[in-house]
């Protein structure tokens, strides 16, 4: 039997002489200068380092997690949680009603992310531009560099047959009349192997890791990673540098090593946690109390079935067939309308999300062959009392979200979990168990809304997760409303840019990775013009 080896981009240019350091290998203090230094490596920081490198300008990227690579992914949650994800995959708001998987390592989220691409919905952008004054975000205008982002990430309708547990969703759907639809996933020559969570071992998924990280490191662009950016240092309204900290071998820990970089300009892109959690350290300014504020998750409820068939929701194209058949029903601005989609089944995040303990939970676990998973995405910061979350600092400086789960919130969760119940069903189900702690399987429809209908939702009863954290450093058209501008150029700081999913006004309504990757393509290739003086490159 032959096997044929997997190329690996990363450990290529490493051994191509790139300038990629492991901080947790420095000994001694480092002063750094540089045209532009890029603060994370996720969908914003990776597509900035690629077109401001393309511009010709000396970039450096920041990078808090590890440098890892498809020899590393081995497809293993207990390997991959600790190493890939912020707080092992088990990140909460205050409360600890919500659980938040994000990205930790270069190429951020979109190293572990399950490939959904969306451009974002016309309806949030018409939102946007109504109310923060956002002008110029028409689908017209940024069609121009989704396409870009689109070509130079192979993101193109999923052409495989959905797994078992993506057909639920498309049986159920068809026969109840709701409008199912093909995920475009940003994928080249898949294995189809569903462990895109834990780093894809073929390195098939387009992620910033093997794109546009490696293409900026080709042209010269340093990288370091397990260095943590610390806080800003100002000098009037312009940053005068950034001080950073390299990490011990655990990647947690401080060695007591410092790293100070000077820059003409700084781009923020560690995320809608991260970069509020960086200027809140740094003291930046913040004359109207905004930043922090208005962070905004798609709060995910869940309902879990099991049906006499295997399932092996492990197995095959994570997300392949979605429905917006509920995000379009109702005026934007009335009750939440919410995302369908299937979520892949792996037993640590099986165990960890699915209610009880003890004999129940045992029982629940013994079905997880023949267990399907699906996933309503609320869509909040529309309805009127949509406050969203705030975030905050602990003690010792690291970021903390306060997101209040409020009445639309649960009014959407309730309807949320009937409609997935009344999906499963059509699609065969023998039992459906929302994911509460409250709940047992139920045989039947009318059983399972009886139940839904009497649940009591409050924080910790319902389970609620997200993967999507967007806003705390909001864009407008005026200072007053938004952190940054059009732009992303922050209002009151002048070398400094935000590229990353902080700078939405709401939550969009659809997975963010691709509305980051045009959003800052557009915001980068106009960064770029004006540091050079020169036209700017476009994303291929």
């Amino acid at each position: 039997m032959t096997t044929t080896a997997i190329a690996d981009p990363i450990a290529a240019g490493l051994a191509r002489g790139w300038k990629a350091v492991d901080a947790t290998t420095l000994k001694e203090p480092l002063q750094l200068e540089c045209d532009v230094v890029v603060i994370g490596t996720g969908a914003g920081g990776g597509v900035s380092a690629d077109l401001l490198s393309k511009a010709g300008l000396d970039v450096i990227l920041v990078e808090e997690g590890p440098l890892k690579s498809s020899r590393d992914f081995r497809m293993r949650e207990a390997d991959a949680y600790p190493a890939l994800y912020w707080e092992s995959a088990a990140r909460k708001t205050s409360d600890k009603a919500i659980n938040i998987l994000q990205g930790r390592a270069v190429g951020g989220s979109t190293t572990v992310n399950w490939t959904s691409s969306f451009r974002t919905p016309p309806a949030t952008l018409a939102y946007w531009r109504e109310r923060f004054g956002l002008r110029e975000l028409t689908p017209e205008s940024l069609s121009p560099y989704f396409e870009q982002a689109e070509r130079y990430l192979n993101i193109t309708p999923w052409q495989g047959a959905p797994n078992e547990n993506n057909s639920v969703l498309k049986r159920g759907g068809t026969v109840l009349g709701i409008d199912v639809k093909t995920i475009r996933r940003n994928v080249r020559g898949c294995w189809d192997l569903g462990y895109c969570g834990m780093g894809c071992p073929t390195n098939a998924k387009q992620s910033m890791l093997v794109t546009a990280i490696p293409a900026a490191l080709d042209r010269g662009a340093r990288l370091f990673s397990r260095l943590r950016a610390v806080r800003f240092e100002f000098d009037g309204n312009r940053i005068a540098r950034l001080s950073c900290a390299a990490l011990r071998d655990d990647g947690l820990t401080e060695s007591g090593v410092n790293v100070q970089i000077r820059a003409r300009h700084y781009v923020a892109a560690g995320g809608a946690i991260n970069t509020p959690g960086l200027l809140l350290r740094s003291s930046a300014p913040d004359p109207y109390g905004l930043l922090g504020r208005h962070t905004f998750l798609h709060p995910t409820v869940i309902s879990a079935a099991v049906f006499d068939q295997r399932v092996d929701g492990y197995a095959g194209a994570p997300q392949s067939v979605y429905s917006d058949h509920f995000l379009e029903t109702d005026a934007i601005d009335g009750p939440l309308g919410f995302k369908l989609e299937a979520a892949p089944l792996h037993p640590v995040l099986f165990a960890s999300t699915l209610q009880g303990f003890g004999a129940a939970h045992e029982q629940l676990m013994r079905q997880f062959a023949h267990a399907q998973v699906m996933l309503a995405l609320l869509r909040d910061g529309f309805h009127p009392d949509s406050r969203g979350g705030r975030v905050e600092l602990r003690r010792d400086g690291t970021p903390l979200l306060d997101y209040p789960l409020n009445e639309p919130i649960w009014e959407a969760a309730r309807r949320a979990l009937t409609v997935m119940a009344e999906v499963q069903f059509a699609a065969g189900a023998k039992t459906v168990n929302p994911v509460h702690e409250l709940s047992t399987g139920y045989p039947t429809l009318a059983q399972a809304k009886q139940a839904i209908a009497r649940l009591p939702l409050r924080p910790l009863a319902m389970r609620v997760v997200s993967a999507h954290v967007m806003g705390g450093c909001g864009m407008a058209a005026s200072e007053r409303a938004g952190v940054v501008d059009p732009r992303g150029r922050h209002f009151q700081i002048e070398n400094l840019s935000i590229h990353d999913g902080s700078i939405f006004p709401t939550s969009i309504g659809a997975n963010p990775q691709l509305s980051i990757y045009g959003i800052v393509n557009r915001m980068a290739q106009q960064l770029a013009a004006e540091v050079t003086g020169a036209p700017a490159p476009a994303l291929d």
